[in-house]
């Protein structure tokens, strides 16, 4: 996988720029981009968007293969080095952010990536000074892992939506 998808692409694009009544073609991309090998998710972003009780939820139950495991030796191993790493820099934080943080899945989403070689597509951006939360740009940039948001996502890989007339 070249790419790895945060839960808050799939939110996003549901709620707001790709909602699937007016571009199904993107949720297209997303299953043939992952048919190719070329992007996918892990498990746990999975498990958050089937929490809900909406149409990415049913679109997540559906396509449970598009999730990605994290029991591997290298994902686990990565996963403690990742939590390693920010636990020092707990002090740093808001009270609750740590846990918030180990709690959820973006660690493991770090972790998959780096064994992986794969870039991360997020709606976070970097903030050197922010307290409140650890984001994951902040974190996956310690362990050589990039990070890019859909839209560039979109446009490395040449993807575009057409009209069909």
């Amino acid at each position: 996988m070249n790419y790895l998808l945060d839960a808050n692409t799939f939110i996003e694009a549901k709620n707001r720029y790709y909602q699937p009544a007016f571009c199904p073609a993107y949720w297209d991309w997303l299953l043939q981009a992952h048919a190719g090998g070329q992007l996918a998710s892990i498990d746990n972003v999975g498990d958050e968007l089937r929490r809900g009780n909406d149409e990415l939820a049913i679109w997540a139950r559906s396509h449970a293969d598009f999730f990605l495991g994290i029991s591997d030796e290298a994902t686990q191993a990565a996963f403690a080095e990742v939590a390693d790493h920010v636990a020092r820099s707990e002090s740093e934080m808001r009270s609750g952010a740590l846990a918030g943080f180990l709690g959820g899945a973006d660690p493991w989403l770090i972790a998959k990536a780096r064994c992986l070689g794969a870039t991360i597509v997020t709606h976070e951006r970097s903030d050197a000074f922010n307290r409140r939360k650890y984001l994951i740009p902040n974190v996956a940039t310690h362990f050589g892992v990039t990070c890019l948001n859909t839209f560039d996502l979109l446009g490395r890989s040449g993807t575009r939506f057409v009209l069909d007339h």
